[in-house]
């Protein structure tokens, strides 16, 4: 294990990983902080492409053996600072939260604690936001706890709501937030956490 810095993340990922990309590109050249590990679901998930690209280690993960050993002690060779959830979709079962406890966050498309819950992701989430005839939505980034979209909250940030968006303008809305928000809200909790 690469001990030379002092901040190591680990990235769990379903899909295209265009947060993964942003965090990732956010660090490059920072000398304390790397991402040392993509924990992905899903065998054609664009997420694996972009590890082999950054040279980045890949473990992929099965539901069964997650919720029943969390893979807690392949993560925990990589002594992460934090583990950080970006468009992953399995819930985080308890084994996994204790033994990273206040040390895995995520980030949710809506501004909880409305618009979160279980199947609430994507662009279910988007649409019951604008069927709901909400004038702003935003992102939450929050800790995991063992509900779904329920831990302490660490960040929101708001878009406007237009009368002519749909669930595809305001989904490209939030995506600019979180692309923005989430690099820098982990680079904060990384400065503000001591281990």
């Amino acid at each position: 294990m690469d001990k030379s810095y002092q901040k190591k993340l680990i990235i769990f990922a379903s899909g295209a990983g265009s947060n993964a990309q942003k965090i990732i590109d956010y660090f490059k050249g920072n000398t304390k902080v790397k991402v040392v590990l993509i924990v992905c679901n899903n065998s054609k998930a664009g997420v694996i492409d972009i590890a082999a690209k950054e040279n980045i280690p890949v473990l992929m993960i099965e539901k069964k053996l997650l919720s029943e050993t969390g893979y807690v002690q392949e993560i925990k060779k990589f002594e992460p600072s934090l583990i950080v959830l970006a468009g992953f979709l399995w819930k985080i079962p308890e084994i996994l939260i204790s033994a990273f406890h206040h040390k895995i966050i995520n980030i949710h498309p809506a501004l909880l604690p409305a618009y979160g819950g279980k199947g609430m992701y994507g662009n279910a989430v988007h649409e019951a936001v604008i069927t709901s005839k909400e004038k702003e939505s935003g992102i939450t980034i929050h800790y995991v706890d063992e509900k779904y979209d329920h831990g302490k909250t660490i960040f929101q940030a708001t878009c406007v709501i237009k009368e002519n968006d749909t669930a595809e303008s305001l989904a490209k809305k939030i995506h600019a937030l979180e692309h923005e928000y989430y690099p820098k809200t982990i680079d904060k909790l990384l400065n503000e956490k001591t281990y």
